[in-house]
Formats: structure tokens, C-alpha cells, sequence
């Protein structure tokens, strides 16, 4: 007869199924948690148990009265066949209990070989499980023709032109920001972001760049707007601060001088400087904006050709990164984009969420329609799912084969039995009642060819 307390047979048996708590040499154990589910699962597989053993022992009873009725005396005709049919059913209800509890256990603690299945095959049932999955469910063929029948560059494509999922695709966007830019430490940002902008300048001489730039500036007349403010500026300075322009004059004339020669020399300059500035101010062709234009031409060829120039500019930059106000000021720039950034994320109407929203919204317009877009994203989803898969399969079958390697045997085995074992118990019924019309059948066949 069947046991119905799990442990009892492997005790008996020796087979050594590892304790909660005990550790492999390998892989640490683990014993499953049961859950109010799986004991219900488990009450189901004991009742189903008993109703198979009882069908085995209303069989064998039977077997024992037909038996009984051919030993008594009078024979009748049907005892021969319920005889039959019952000894076949006993017999295929003990062959189908020793293989569904073969599965589980040693039959009746007897150390018959193949038999405990479960608790002595764990491992290599794992690495087997492993194997399955790596060649025919992680396989590059089977990925992409997965990936390529569900559609998903199509369907993420009608997904996202809803205006509804496109909020709530930006709201999380807009969280994922802010919590990044909160666990970010502002010290180390600064740090970073000043060592990169000090190695890149380092690391590319700027004179060139700088005199290709300013003889485009030149060429397209950009720097006469500068020019005329700094003549209109001049200008103004000049009218508010004449009299500083005429004690600047007089403090430098010699002792010797008188002072009203001092003074109509002083006013002298002044008027003339005046007029030199109200003059350049008011012509475009002023011979001193041709200068200027002469010079800023030559010195934008200086810094791309001469070597002297190109040395001194290069000493400057060095010398201005190095300051400790230039540092600060790099370093502050990430303050200032983080705070931004923050209450642009926070804010609904912020132009950064409005301009995230309609790009979400015209990608998903075009994943749903362009059938050309559709395909290019497709494929670059399928690759990239196939690199994942190559390249890691060894690691995702040993994920299965360690998990299963760390489950603990008799725990194994019991999680396994509560989930399929009333099944089982039908092949028990099964064979009983199969067993029985097979013996019925061939009975009777012997019999018709014996007569």
C-alpha cells in the first residue's frame, strides 16, 4: 500500500534528502514556502489518494469473493470473468501506485533502483530544464520570430499616440528625471563636469578656432553692431564725464605752464575727442572703422597662422581656466541646469514636458502608420533582443540550473506532489479500471478460443 507521510519512505529508503538549513558544497539550499494554496493543494492530493486506494482495495475484495464463489463449489459462468477482471485491475492499480510513487519516493522504503525520482534526479532534472530553455527558447531564430509576430514597434506605436498614455509616459519620464537628479550629489557633478570642460579645452588648441571665427564675423560685418554700441557708449561716457577727460589733461602738463593754457589745451582734446567719437559713431565709413576692420582681419589670421600669437592665446587660456572664480563658475553651471531641469519636470505647462508630450505623441503616430519606421525599429529591437540572448544564455540557463541545484529535495518533491499529484492519483484509478477490462477481455478471448 501507498504512504501517505512523504517523509516516511525516504527515511526508510536512506535516501539522503537534504534538511531545511543544510548547506551543499555546491549551492546553498533553500526549502520552498508554503503557502495556504498549497495546502489545500496537498489535502486535495490526500483525498485523491484515498479514493485510488480505495478503488484498489474494493477490487481485491471483489477479487476475493469471486474467488471465493469458484472455490465454494458450483461455478457459476461469471464468476471465472469477475475474477479475472479483478485480478487485472489489482494488478494495474499496484504497477501505476509504484510508478506514480516511484516518482516521489522509494516504494514502501525499498531501494529499488530508478525509483525516487524526483529527490535523486533534482539536478540533473535542472540542468536538463536549463538546456531546454537555452536551445529552444533562447535560441536567435526563436526570438526573432517571436518578436517579429508580435509587432511591437506597431503596437507601442497606437499605444503612444493616445494623448492619455502619452501624460502618463511623460509623468513618468518626468519623476525617473527628478529622482535621478536628486540622487546625484552636486559636488560630484561639479567635479566631473569641471575636469571635462578643463581636460577638453587642455586637450584642443583654440587660437584657430577662434581666428576662423572671427574672420567670418568680419567678413559678414557681425562685429559692426559692437562697434556701435561701443561708440554710442563712449560717446555718453564722454558728455557725463567731461570734466574728468579735462583734469586728466591738465594733471599731466608740465609745472611750467600757465594755467588757462593748461585748460584751453585741455578742452581742446576734449572737443576733438568728442567729435572723433560723434564722428565714428555717426559714419559707417569712418576711416576708423576701416581700421578696425583691418585689424580684427589681421589678428583673425594671426591666430590661425602666426606661431607667436597662437602661444600667447593658448598661455591666456591657461591662465583663465586656472583661476579659482572660472572653476566656480563652471562648477555653479550644474547647479543652475539641475534647478532648472527639476522645475521644468515638476511643472505640467513647462515648455520641457509640453515639447516631450508631442514628441511622444508624433512617435507614436508614426510607429502606428510608417510601415518603413515600423521595420527599422523592429529589426533594431530584434537584434538587440538576440545580442541580450546570446550573450547572456549561459547566464540565464544557470539561473534555472542553480535555483533549481538550491532547492531542498524532500521540500522539491512535496511542492511538486501538491501541484500534480491528484492528477497521478487518476492514472492509479485509471489503471485499476483499465487493468480490469484488459483481464475481462482477455479472459474471455482464452475462453472462446479454449472452447
Amino acid at each position: 500500500m501507498e504512504r501517505t507521510k512523504s517523509g516516511e519512505g525516504d527515511e526508510a529508503s536512506g535516501v539522503k534528502a537534504a534538511r531545511p538549513g543544510a548547506v551543499s558544497s555546491a549551492v546553498p539550499r533553500s526549502a520552498f514556502a508554503y503557502s495556504a494554496a498549497d495546502e489545500e493543494r496537498r489535502r486535495g492530493v490526500r483525498r485523491m489518494k484515498t479514493i485510488a486506494t480505495g478503488a484498489l482495495l474494493l477490487i481485491a475484495l471483489v477479487y476475493a469473493l469471486a474467488k471465493w464463489r469458484q472455490v465454494s463449489g458450483a461455478e457459476p459462468a461469471w464468476a471465472g470473468y469477475v475474477a479475472a477482471a479483478a485480478e487485472a485491475g489489482m494488478v494495474g492499480a499496484l504497477a501505476d501506485w509504484f510508478a506514480v510513487t516511484a516518482l516521489f519516493r522509494r516504494p514502501m522504503g525499498l531501494p529499488i533502483p530508478h525509483t525516487a525520482i524526483i529527490p535523486t534526479k533534482k539536478d540533473t532534472l535542472g540542468r536538463t530544464l536549463g538546456d531546454f530553455v537555452g536551445e529552444n527558447f533562447l535560441s536567435s531564430d526563436v526570438v526573432r520570430m517571436r518578436l517579429r509576430a508580435v509587432g511591437i514597434s506597431s503596437r507601442l506605436g497606437g499605444w503612444l499616440a493616445e494623448p492619455a498614455n502619452a501624460d502618463r509616459v511623460t509623468a513618468e519620464l518626468s519623476t525617473a528625471l527628478r529622482g535621478a537628479l536628486q540622487v546625484l550629489r552636486d559636488s560630484d557633478v561639479q567635479a566631473v563636469v569641471g575636469e571635462a570642460v578643463t581636460r577638453r579645452a587642455d586637450a584642443q588648441e583654440i587660437a584657430p578656432g577662434l581666428g576662423t571665427m572671427l574672420e567670418k564675423i568680419v567678413a559678414d560685418g557681425g562685429h559692426r553692431k559692437v562697434v556701435d554700441l561701443v561708440c554710442v557708449r563712449a560717446h555718453d561716457w564722454l558728455v557725463l564725464h567731461g570734466d574728468s577727460v579735462m583734469e586728466a589733461v591738465t594733471g599731466g602738463a608740465p609745472g611750467w605752464t600757465p594755467r588757462f593754457v593748461d585748460r584751453r589745451v585741455g578742452e581742446r582734446v576734449y572737443k576733438e575727442l568728442l567729435r572723433f567719437i560723434s564722428e565714428t559713431r555717426d559714419m559707417p565709413d569712418h576711416p576708423a572703422r576701416g581700421a578696425i576692420d583691418r585689424f580684427l582681419t589681421d589678428f583673425a589670421g594671426d591666430l590661425q597662422t602666426d606661431a607667436d600669437t597662437r602661444v600667447r592665446v593658448e598661455r591666456l587660456k591657461t591662465e583663465v581656466l586656472g583661476r579659482g572664480e572660472v572653476q566656480e563658475l563652471i562648477a555653479s553651471a550644474w547647479g543652475a541646469v539641475r534647478q532648472m531641469v527639476v522645475a521644468a519636470s515638476e511643472d505640467e505647462r513647462s515648455e520641457l514636458r509640453l515639447r516631450t508630450r508631442s514628441g511622444l505623441l508624433s512617435l507614436g503616430g508614426r510607429l502606428s502608420s510608417d510601415e518603413r519606421m515600423q521595420g527599422k525599429v523592429d529589426r533594431w529591437l530584434e537584434d538587440a533582443a538576440v545580442h541580450v540572448v546570446t550573450t547572456y544564455r549561459d547566464e540565464i540557463t544557470s539561473l534555472i540550473t542553480d535555483t533549481v541545484a538550491s532547492w531542498d529535495a524532500e521540500h522539491t518533491s512535496r511542492k511538486i506532489e501538491a501541484h500534480i499529484g491528484r492528477d497521478l492519483q487518476f492514472i492509479r484509478i485509471n489503471g485499476t479500471v483499465v487493468g480490469a477490462l484488459a483481464g475481462l477481455v482477455i479472459y474471455a478471448v482464452s475462453r472462446a478460443l479454449g472452447a
